[in-house]
């Protein structure tokens, strides 16, 4: 076990950056957070006397200039969390140049942590660099993916694991299934479930027939600090419930929560192309290293999100 004071983390604005920050500053742990210029997420962040905000895009996470401009390279962080990624949804997936440039960006970081003094690199991968399976993945599970993003995050997990080996880093990579909570993207099922549901509109499904591993965020980020303080060097960390239900469990289960306003209409829209049917992740190396298991079920962790939909959804 190691002792983290302070932790730096890129894609701090995100759904799981946001609430990493908030566990680690209740943990007592002082976190820079590096967030794009200008971005209009930085107020998601709170202000806090242990939280350092610097503006710094990930093209510049080599940038000597930058980074002394920035005061970054001032403090002296252990763990070095890097959770930012450009072009996760939709067409952008398969955009190979940009997807490219990712696996820079994640290069840069390491070498950005080693810089800094980091004896820690908590590496953000993907279901999607496995593609389509019928088991529950584990860090040995076959990869095979299908698109670009799930290409470049396998390639970026492997490289930097190499670069760390090294620079003298310890080096973990977690490939995360499906996480839902505070500022998820209005383009993934359960927050579009809830928008629709909420104005009073029909929520259209495929069949949902999908056997499904959902995890809430704060379970998904205390299980990243858990890591970060007892995984083991080298380890690859699918993170994930464990467990599975069919997709259509989770929806009405979403409608429930919802009081049942709007309507739900399974079948409505066809399955995608080479659509995975079966997804979730084997914890039982994560729980033996790190003693991490999931402390919400999907309905209590669907009726905070919805909360905290309800109590900010005039300012998304």
């Amino acid at each position: 076990m190691r002792t983290i004071k302070h932790a730096i983390i890129t894609g701090a604005t995100g759904m799981i950056g946001v609430a990493l920050i908030e566990y680690l500053l209740n943990q007592g742990i002082f976190v820079t957070a590096l967030v794009r210029k200008g971005s209009k997420k930085l107020e998601r962040l709170p202000l806090h006397t242990r939280l350092y905000k610097v503006e710094l895009d990930l093209t510049e996470l080599s940038c000597e200039e930058a980074l002394l401009a920035s005061g970054v390279l001032k403090q002296k962080p252990d763990v070095f969390f890097h959770l930012g990624w450009d072009g996760t949804f939709g067409d952008s997936r398969n955009d190979m140049d940009l997807q490219n440039r990712n696996i820079r960006y994640t290069l840069d970081a390491v070498r950005l942590a080693h810089r800094l003094g980091c004896s820690v690199f908590v590496g953000a991968g993907s279901q999607a660099e496995y593609g389509r399976t019928t088991e529950k993945l584990t860090a040995s599970t076959p990869a095979f993916p299908e698109n670009g993003y799930g290409i470049a995050k396998l390639a970026a997990g492997q490289m930097s694991r190499i670069l760390c080996q090294s620079l003298g880093i310890r080096h973990e990579w977690v490939r995360i299934l499906s996480i839902y909570g505070a500022y998820d993207s209005i383009k993934t099922m359960v927050m579009s479930a809830i928008y629709r549901l909420d104005n009073q509109e029909t929520a259209e499904f495929s069949k949902a027939e999908q056997l499904w591993d959902y995890l809430y965020v704060k379970d998904a980020v205390r299980a990243l600090y858990l890591i970060a303080d007892c995984g083991k060097d080298g380890a690859i960390y699918p993170i994930g419930s464990g467990t599975t239900r069919p997709l259509k469990e989770y929806i009405f289960a979403i409608w429930d929560k919802m009081h049942r306003k709007g309507q739900i209409s399974l079948g409505a829209i066809p399955y995608v192309k080479n659509q995975v049917m079966y997804l979730c992740a084997d914890i039982s190396t994560l729980t033996k290293d790190t003693g991490f298991t999931p402390e919400y079920t999907f309905e209590e962790g669907i009726e905070e999100t919805i909360k905290w939909y309800q109590d900010n959804k005039k300012n998304l």
